[in-house]
């Protein structure tokens, strides 16, 4: 069986992919041309060439695969132009299910996000069935993926497509090359450059995890079903203290209001803006979804994957060994 993987040059696609072929799988995966491919190295694998704007080249990635993990998204909290987050996570996934469908593929996992799932307003961990809507929906990442979850939805129950939806939590570990969201607070954290925090919390989880409950899914997933793949609920400060310890740092203990780093957020997009570097570290999109508590329950698919992950401590321990050893942290 030949398997098409989707982001696999990035963070979690490329913890898929690497479980995949240490499984004997035959696998491709689909990557930009010019694309920084260090998550590649060492992987038996084959390269096809394009990206999700490109129907041409989805098609010819497609060809002869019987299974698709599209793991491939625009995590941005960010961007100067929300078109192109959309082009990419809604219209780039409809077209690649379609051409899936069309090339015959036998099963599909999707990889969404918890960001399409409703929270909880007391804190409590929501889950698949947490009411939600698209105006619950904060900055145009959130809302391109739970457009593009539907996309998804919509195609399997009126055209049959044969896929299993995932939605990872917060995932940390090794080879976070961008790095992520998440893994830049990692690094600023163990580098200490964060003497302060917000009153927030995250649903941490290893990346290996999150891979393995991939493969969990295309197994054992029900068409058309979602399942949270997370791991440990934990404050903010309570992950910042982790890696202190880690770092063998003191732990900050300064606590600041969301809305006193509005005027932060609002100035780091403009120079963003102005200098064209990219992503502020700070953002108000960022700063919005920081107001509540993003714990989740990852019972469903513990009770019906047979998913496991283990302790929060361990995933931010390899995290920060892996952003050491790759000397991100100067």
């Amino acid at each position: 069986m030949t398997t098409l993987v989707t982001g696999a040059t990035g963070f979690v696609g490329s913890a898929v992919a690497r479980q995949l072929v240490a499984r004997g799988e035959t696998v491709r995966v689909l990557a930009r041309p010019g694309g920084d491919r260090r998550n590649l190295a060492e992987l038996k694998l084959e390269v096809a060439e394009g990206d999700l704007g490109d129907p041409a080249s989805l098609a010819r990635a497609l060809r002869g695969c019987q299974a698709l993990f599209h793991v491939a998204a625009d995590y941005r909290l960010w961007v100067p132009r929300p078109e192109e987050i959309y082009r990419a996570n809604v219209a780039g996934t409809r077209r690649l299910m379609e051409l899936a469908g069309e090339a015959g593929v036998s099963r599909i996992v999707y990889t969404s996000s918890v960001a399409t799932l409703g929270i909880l307003p007391d804190g409590t961990p929501a889950d698949e069935k947490t009411p939600v809507s698209l105006d619950d929906m904060i900055g145009h990442y959130k809302r391109s993926k739970f457009l593009a979850e539907r996309e998804v939805d919509t195609l399997v129950r009126e055209a049959g497509l044969p896929a299993v939806i995932v939605n990872p939590s917060t995932p940390v570990g090794p080879r976070d090359i961008k790095p992520t969201p998440t893994g830049r607070m990692i690094v600023e954290a163990a580098a200490g450059r964060m003497p302060a925090f917000v009153d927030t919390g995250l649903n941490v989880v290893h990346v290996d995890d999150v891979a393995a409950g991939h493969l969990l899914a295309f197994e054992r997933g029900e068409l058309g079903e979602r399942y949270v793949l997370g791991g440990q609920n934990m404050a903010l400060s309570e992950i910042l203290a982790e890696i202190a310890a880690l770092c063998g740092r003191r732990a900050p203990r300064v606590r600041i209001p969301h809305d006193a780093i509005l005027p932060v957020a609002y100035a780091a997009e403009a120079w963003s803006r102005v200098t064209g570097r990219g992503e502020p570290f700070v953002t108000v999109d960022g700063l919005r979804m920081a107001k509540k508590r993003m714990f989740f329950s990852s019972a469903k698919a513990a009770d019906r994957l047979g998913y496991k992950c283990r302790a929060a401590q361990e995933a931010l321990a390899d995290a920060v060994q892996w952003f050491r050893a790759a000397d991100y942290l100067v």
